[in-house]
């Protein structure tokens, strides 16, 4: 089992213009610009298919919008509302704008279809892994274009996803929808990849050094969540279990436009927890896979990247076939560094050739009185 399935409940066409600069009010004329289907999962699944990696995107989206789902690993799901657009301004200073728009509405019928597609999937390519990524819309009736105020229960999905597959399930998320699944769900979820600020209000502690992002991330790892990934900006990234902590840091070519970046990194992440190098796949995937991700996977030439310094692994628990592999974590939290840096360097949303991603920096147990650039709490 080496599939991971995105769920992408928020997906959107993202609309990037790169400029030397904006001024507000003014007539702006950019140098390229670039349309591209995404949302946190689908950006996730671009990733992994790039790595050689078995991933099927799961999304709602409006039947108008279909012909944006060109690449065959992409699961559309028809949904009455059209697909939200976003646009993102990047100049030439680094300096990344983005103006989001409002999360279309899903109606209880539609939440049921993804959460059907979600689970037929992971059932077809064996999934070891379910992400669910993004924002989490809010719920219409049905037959209804007026939302009832409520949104789509994400504890709900991620109870029925573990009751129904043997996957192991990671959440980013945000907002309510993240604290909400602080509150019930990390018993049933296997990674959860808070920022600082996501994880200082969950735990009420305020994060200044490494030594109190690791104490904090320690209580979620207490409520039953196997692996926390936290998240650090420039300083970093950080991968908490109980049997240790891991702090990788990557340094980017160039900063150009941090949109999508921690999409990028959580590929990295998974792509490396399962031990599968750019280019590798089980045998027994092989055939089933190459008819989803064949289309990028040819775009890109790959090469087995350089190991980082290994860390203690992280039991898997078991399915019907019998234990699942280990995760080595100081490999999967440099994956991540390496692909968010990569992210970070190019113009769109979609992360591009991660063959060439920077190689990173891995400390076990560091020392916990560094102290962050950007505290928190």
């Amino acid at each position: 089992m080496t599939g991971i399935v995105t769920v992408t409940l928020a997906p959107a066409i993202d609309l990037t213009y790169q400029a030397d600069a904006v001024v507000p009010g003014g007539v702006n004329r950019a140098s390229a610009w670039t349309r591209e289907l995404s949302g946190k999962g689908v950006n996730v699944s671009h990733a992994v298919a790039l790595s050689g990696t078995c991933t099927v995107a799961v999304l709602p989206m409006g039947e108008a919008d279909a012909r944006e789902a060109e690449a065959r690993w992409l699961r559309p799901v028809a949904a009455r509302e059209r697909t939200r657009v976003n646009v993102t301004m990047a100049t030439a200073d680094g300096v990344t704008t983005k103006l989001n728009a409002p999360t279309s509405p899903l109606s209880p019928g539609e939440v049921e279809a993804v959460l059907g597609e979600t689970v037929s999937q992971v059932r077809a390519i064996g999934a070891e892994w379910i992400v669910l990524a993004g924002s989490v819309p809010p719920l219409a009736a049905d037959g209804d274009d007026v939302p009832d105020g409520g949104s789509v229960d994400l504890c709900r999905l991620i109870d029925a996803l573990a009751a129904e597959t043997d996957a192991r399930i990671a959440v980013d998320t945000s907002g309510d929808p993240l604290a909400q699944v602080f509150a019930s769900s990390l018993d049933k979820v296997a990674l959860v990849k808070p920022n600082t600020h996501e994880l200082a209000a969950a735990t009420g502690l305020p994060l200044r050094t490494l030594g109190e992002v690791r104490s904090a991330a320690l209580r979620l790892i207490e409520r039953g969540c196997e692996t926390v990934y936290v998240s650090m900006g420039e300083d970093g990234a950080l991968a908490v279990t109980r049997d240790g902590s891991w702090w990788a840091r990557a340094v980017p070519a160039a900063i150009i436009n941090s949109t999508g970046a921690g999409d990028a990194s959580l590929a990295g992440f998974l792509v490396h927890a399962l031990g599968a190098a750019p280019g590798s796949r089980d045998a027994h995937l092989s055939s089933r896979c190459a008819d989803i991700d064949a289309d990028l996977s040819k775009k890109y030439a790959s090469r087995e990247p350089d190991g980082p310094e290994q860390g203690p692994d992280v039991p898997v628990a078991g399915g019907p076939d019998g234990p699942r592999a280990a995760i080595d974590v100081a490999a999967a939290i440099a994956g991540a560094a390496r692909f968010g840096a990569l992210s970070v360097s190019q113009a769109g949303t979609l992360l591009r050739d991660p063959a060439s991603a920077p190689q990173a920096t891995v400390v076990a147990e560091p020392d916990g009185d560094i102290r962050l650039a950007d505290p928190a709490g």
